[in-house]
């Protein structure tokens, strides 16, 4: 997956840039700023771009081993979403519903509640 699927994000990501390398190549700075990123280049950056720090992200947090939430991650998902339940099924269709690897986070909002985001 790593050597493919990431690999292939890089490489378009990376090929959209090339065509505007006044943007730099830090792709957090760069989707920090969608209205910067020229017209032509947009939807490929964030698709790509987003597809790339994603899996980056995700083979940071990888684990060989299943992890349970701890109490208080529990605690505020059930507070959150009424149950853990719940909490998959909105996790889920953020998932299923997205372009590309099917991308779902949950997050802490500014304003301090949990929410799942894609």
């Amino acid at each position: 997956h790593h050597d493919k699927h990431h690999a292939t994000y890089v490489a378009n990501a990376n090929a959209a840039l090339e065509k505007h390398p006044e943007l730099g190549d830090d792709l957090e700075v760069i989707l920090a700023e969608l209205d910067k990123i020229p017209a032509d280049i947009r939807q490929a950056v964030i698709n790509n771009g987003g597809g790339a720090l994603n899996h980056s992200l995700f083979w940071e947090l990888l684990s060989p081993e299943k992890q349970e939430p701890t109490a208080d991650v529990l605690a505020a998902i059930e507070e959150a979403f009424g149950s853990f339940e719940d909490f998959k099924t909105a996790f889920t269709q953020a998932a299923t519903t997205r372009f590309g690897s099917g991308w779902a986070w949950l997050v802490v909002n500014k304003d301090g509640k949990l929410e799942v985001t894609s």
